[in-house]
């Protein structure tokens, strides 16, 4: 009946009471939470903190994360503890976190290694930051990636000159004041361009910064059924005007976007700085630098890229299990009927046809070009192989 419904009921006496007493609590604690954790405060607060204030009357999925608490962060300097400690948001629990708190992203490995990061975390907050590209670069390669933030303003070249203007930027050498140059052995751009005849031991991309030399012609035309595919030979396999953004992993200087981009194709190009300026160096050019590891996941939505090119960086050198996740993280950004062009992939011996082929395979790419060829720059004997593939991600999956 209607007069039992506990929507009209009222409550007795006695439970206003109680009430009354179970809010004056809980809104004190409020005032006290609204003042020590406005949305100005710089003081970061700690998963300890955000835990012990939580609403428990809100959803407590967020609240199963690790608790930093407990972990032991005594070697680990003060300015890296206050970015990767848990932050308490202004307006409390949100739901798209599915928490009261954020958790700044930082690599892994980034507490493997405290002396380093401690080095790098050790600046004048609103200050300069150290010269310590060579550094930070040290800490990504062994897997502190992303780096932890800084709260400091990096070094420039005093007499910096802004780059060439499209499209003379495409294949001119920008300004050695462009470049802080203190973590490379080459002090300037001739330098670079002449390391192939002076150098002495290893250099990743050795004459890449020879926009005149070798890399003019790179990707410009494919060579028969060799092991090098032309960029138009490639984008024949697609409608005209259906490739236009994608990615390239350790493009060296960029050309092939720079090459892409002359077609109305919008690449982005990961590269490391290894004993030479080249993200500086590609930005200069006028395209996008991704300073980017092998090892990171791709910055990029599912089903996205049209297409994605690595030359080299992808071979045996890398560990076989984290190739395979990353040739899956490769499917996962390209959109159905996508292209990945395997470009130069190095092997020796039987290692392609026992190990490399049946990985890539398990990817399931529909294969458009394979083609292998014999790695002979350093002698037959040493049984060194190239593979050149254009794949394509299926429409559907078949599985």
């Amino acid at each position: 009946m209607a007069s039992d419904s506990p929507l009209k009921s009222k409550p007795p006496y006695s439970a206003n009471i109680l009430f009354l007493f179970l809010l004056l609590p809980t809104n004190l604690i409020t005032l006290f939470l609204s003042s020590s954790f406005s949305s100005c405060a710089l003081k970061p607060s700690t998963t300890t903190t955000a835990a012990a204030t939580a609403d428990p009357a809100t959803p407590t999925t967020g609240s199963n994360l690790p608790d930093a608490s407990t972990e032991d962060t005594s070697n680990l300097p003060a300015e890296f503890l206050a970015f990767a400690s848990g932050q308490l948001l202004p307006f409390g629990y949100n739901a798209n976190i599915d928490s009261n708190t954020i958790y700044p992203p930082v690599g892994q490995a980034c507490t493997l290694f405290p002396d380093l990061l401690r080095r790098f975390m050790s600046y004048k907050v609103n200050g300069s930051c150290p010269d310590d590209e060579f550094l930070a670069q040290r800490l990504l390669l062994k897997g502190c990636e992303p780096l932890p933030r800084r709260r400091c303003r990096p070094a420039s070249n005093a007499n910096y000159l802004e780059p060439y203007p499209l499209p003379k930027s495409y294949w001119s050498t920008p300004s050695d004041n462009s470049v802080v140059w203190t973590a490379y052995k080459c002090k300037n751009y001739d330098c670079l361009i002449n390391r192939k005849k002076n150098h002495n031991g290893f250099d990743d991309c050795i004459d890449c910064f020879d926009l005149q030399g070798n890399e003019k012609n790179r990707w410009a035309k494919g060579k028969g059924g060799g092991l090098d595919f032309g960029v138009d030979e490639v984008l024949g396999f697609k409608k005209p005007g259906t490739i236009r953004i994608g990615l390239d992993i350790g493009g060296g200087v960029a050309t092939f976007a720079v090459r892409m981009k002359e077609r109305n194709i919008t690449i982005l190009t990961t590269s490391m700085n290894l004993n030479g300026p080249f993200n500086s160096f590609i930005a200069s050019r006028g395209v996008v630098p991704l300073y980017l590891s092998i090892s990171q996941r791709l910055p990029f939505f599912d089903n996205t890229l049209d297409i994605v090119h690595s030359m080299h960086v992808l071979s045996n050198w890398i560990p076989t299990t984290l190739l395979h996740f990353a040739m899956f993280d490769i499917y996962r950004v390209l959109r159905p009927g996508g292209l990945f062009w395997l470009d130069h992939f190095f092997c020796v011996g039987e290692q392609l046809e026992e190990v490399y082929g049946p990985l890539i395979e398990s990817i399931g790419y529909k294969k458009l070009k394979w083609v292998v060829g014999k790695k002979l720059d350093r002698g037959p004997k040493r049984r060194e192989m190239y593979l050149s593939a254009l794949l394509e991600k299926p429409l559907k999956n078949s599985w």
